[in-house]
C-alpha cells in the first residue's frame, strides 16, 4: 500500500477510534458522554470522610477561599478579564489514614455533558485547563502539613457568556486501574462541588 493511501486511511480511522474510547479521568464527558467518573469508578476508598477531605478553590492573588457557608463556590470576574484561580484537592494534616496517590478533578456544566463539543466547560467561557490529575505533594500556605495537590485555572468571560453552574467532580485515588475493567486495581473515592460562576458587568 502506498503511503499516501496509508496516511489517507490513518486520518480515516481516527474519529472512528475515538468514538470508541473509553473516558478515562479526568477526561469524562470529553472523550465520551459519561456523566460521572463513578460511570467506570466506584466509591471504595478510605477517604469517604467529608470532614477530612480537602476541596477548595481559592483566588490565587489573594490566596482567599471562594467557598460558601452551604459548600458551594461562587466565583465573579468581570467580562472581558481573566482571573486565576488554585484548585486544592487532598486530605487534612491530621488525617491518619494513608493519603492518596494522586488526585483527578474536572469542571463540568452538566447541560453539556451529553453533547458532542469537546468543551464540557460553561459556553461562551475561555479556560486553560478545566481538568486535571496530579500526584499529591504540593504545598500552599495556610495547607501546611496537608497531603494535597494544587493547580492553576485561568478562564475568561468572553462576549457571550452568562451566568453559568458547573460541578466541580474529584476522584482522591491510589493504585492503578486495570484495563478494560477501571472498578478493578484502584481505590477511589468521588465528590461533586457546585461552583457558580457570576459575571460582573
Amino acid at each position: 500500500m502506498k503511503a499516501r493511501n496509508i496516511l489517507a486511511l490513518g486520518f480515516f480511522l481516527i474519529p472512528v477510534i475515538a468514538a470508541r474510547t473509553f473516558s478515562y479521568p479526568p477526561a469524562v464527558g470529553i472523550l465520551g458522554k459519561a456523566k460521572s467518573c463513578m460511570i467506570c469508578h466506584i466509591n471504595n476508598g478510605p477517604w469517604s470522610e467529608s470532614e477530612k477531605t480537602i476541596i477548595d478553590i481559592l483566588d490565587k492573588e489573594t490566596l482567599k477561599s471562594l467557598r460558601q457557608a452551604d459548600g458551594t463556590f461562587i466565583i465573579e470576574v468581570k467580562r472581558g478579564q481573566s482571573k486565576t484561580l488554585l484548585t486544592v484537592i487532598g486530605r487534612a494534616k491530621d488525617d491518619e489514614t494513608a493519603p492518596p496517590y494522586r488526585n483527578a478533578w474536572t469542571y463540568i456544566d452538566p447541560a453539556r455533558i451529553g453533547s458532542n463539543s469537546l468543551s464540557k466547560f460553561a459556553p461562551g467561557w475561555a479556560v486553560n485547563l478545566q481538568m486535571a490529575c496530579r500526584l499529591v505533594g504540593d504545598h500552599l500556605p495556610g495547607f501546611e502539613g496537608a497531603k494535597i495537590s494544587v493547580l492553576p485555572m485561568t478562564f475568561q468571560p468572553l462576549d457571550d457568556a452568562k451566568d453559568s453552574d458547573l460541578q466541580l467532580q474529584v476522584m482522591l485515588t491510589k493504585g492503578e486501574a486495570i484495563k478494560g475493567d477501571a472498578k478493578k486495581g484502584m481505590l477511589g473515592n468521588y465528590y461533586e462541588r457546585k461552583v457558580f460562576l457570576k459575571i460582573i458587568e
